[in-house]
């Protein structure tokens, strides 16, 4: 296996923007997606499908916003709209103030500070692996990959949930694993063991990993140690934390 896939990083300005809650659609599982519009979002871009915005919600009794990251789920620029889609689970300022937008409100973003670009030349499956917070993530690579690739998507969500439709131009296998009861069990083991008895090729072959930190760490690491796929390609996310909050990491290789 090569060096991994070519990727481009790309620079963008670092512009906060004050937005209009344009419509309201809830989805499943148990999520919500906030359409913005207004004039600030002349200029905004994204190009990566894993960039991340922060997005500022109003904190009672605290000095400044609380502020999260958010994956832009689509930007339209004709149409002067950005989808972000949330995920409302229990707790934290941005599903309480998902849970409850209307049109009109207001809700200020920053960034995204840049893109990763993959290009598709030299990748022939991508492999995307993760909770309900990377469906964003996941849902926009795959309505952005060519015809001529492959995709294979493993999502945790809970025992029971609906489950979204995932749709895209590539040859498409999804895999949804229930998430079960496991105390002080090892993070990530229920996407491992899918993993495990998950058969994708092992050159041309991209990872995308996004949960909870400890457990895109776990999964990074069998990927790597016990299957044996080269770092240069996959890349892993922790888009939350148990017990912190707003934590958005970046698992490096050596973690």
């Amino acid at each position: 296996m090569n060096d991994g896939p070519r990727v481009e990083r790309i620079r963008h300005e670092l512009k906060r923007r004050q937005l209009t809650v344009a419509r309201v659609e809830r989805m499943p599982p148990n999520m919500v997606r906030i359409v913005l519009a207004g004039t600030d979002l002349r200029g905004f871009t994204s190009l990566g499908f894993d960039d991340h915005i922060k997005l500022f919600f109003p904190d009672a009794g605290a000095a400044a916003p609380a502020m999260r990251d958010f994956t832009p789920r689509r930007f339209d620029a004709a149409a002067g709209e950005l989808w972000i889609d949330f995920f409302l689970h229990e707790g934290g300022p941005a599903a309480a103030w998902a849970s409850h937008a209307v049109p009109g409100q207001t809700l200020e973003i920053g960034g995204p500070k840049g893109s990763a670009v993959l290009a598709p030349e030299g990748i022939d499956t991508y492999v995307l692996v993760g909770d309900e917070t990377a469906l964003p993530a996941i849902s926009r690579r795959l309505e952005e990959l060519p015809s001529t690739a492959r995709a294979l998507v493993l999502i945790e969500i809970d025992a029971g949930a609906e489950r979204p439709a995932l749709t895209g131009p590539a040859a498409l296998d999804v895999v949804w694993i229930e998430r079960g009861p496991r105390p002080g069990g090892a993070p990530g083991q229920d996407l491992i063991d899918a993993l495990r008895r998950t058969t994708f090729p092992s050159d041309r072959c991209f990872v995308w990993v996004a949960a909870e930190s400890r457990a895109a760490r776990a999964i990074r690491n069998y990927l790597r140690d016990e299957r044996g796929h080269g770092k240069h390609w996959i890349k892993a996310a922790g888009y939350w934390q148990q017990g912190a909050a707003g934590a958005h990491e970046s698992i490096a290789d050596d973690a």
